[in-house]
């Protein structure tokens, strides 16, 4: 029986460069849907579920934010905690060519370069996280902490 290797991503990849412990679980997805929907397609809970979303502020430098799927962000809150005056979400146009990452499939780890990052401090509160796998139809699972350290993420508040 011939035995099928795993395509990794950027972000498997560096979990591994790290030696940060994790899961993959694969779904069938021909298109972006969003993270409510992953869970309940994955079986995971959907308070672990958290989204990458890449902001830019005032000053044109990107922020990479990881919150629940179910929540939303507070700009004014992001922007105070990235240091900025003002930010907004960058266009579903420009997500591949920052990040090089697609809708849907956008991870926190191993973007093409490393933004700063923010967790939502409810990830902390967590035993295992899912985020995105850097690529549609792969989540990944692993320790909030492992996450923060990887993805050098901050904690704070920034949610609706």
């Amino acid at each position: 029986m011939k035995k099928t290797k795993e395509t990794k991503t950027n972000a498997m990849r560096i979990l591994d460069r790290y030696h940060v412990p994790y899961q993959t679980l694969e779904y069938e997805c021909g298109e972006f849907i969003d993270g409510v929907h992953v869970a309940e397609l994955t079986g995971v809970p959907v308070e672990q579920s958290f989204k990458t979303l890449v902001l830019q502020g005032k000053s044109r430098q990107y922020y990479v934010f990881i919150l629940p799927v179910v929540e939303e962000i507070n700009l004014k809150l992001a922007a105070k905690l990235a240091g900025e005056k003002s930010v907004d979400m960058i266009h579903v146009k420009d997500i591949r060519e920052v990040t090089g990452y697609i809708r849907g499939g956008c991870s926190p780890i191993g973007m093409k370069k490393q933004y700063p990052a923010f967790l939502h401090q409810s990830a902390l509160m967590q035993e295992k996280v899912y985020i995105s796998g850097g690529r549609l139809g792969t989540t990944l699972c692993l320790a909030p902490e492992d996450l923060a350290k990887v993805a050098a993420a901050k904690t704070g508040e920034f949610l609706l």
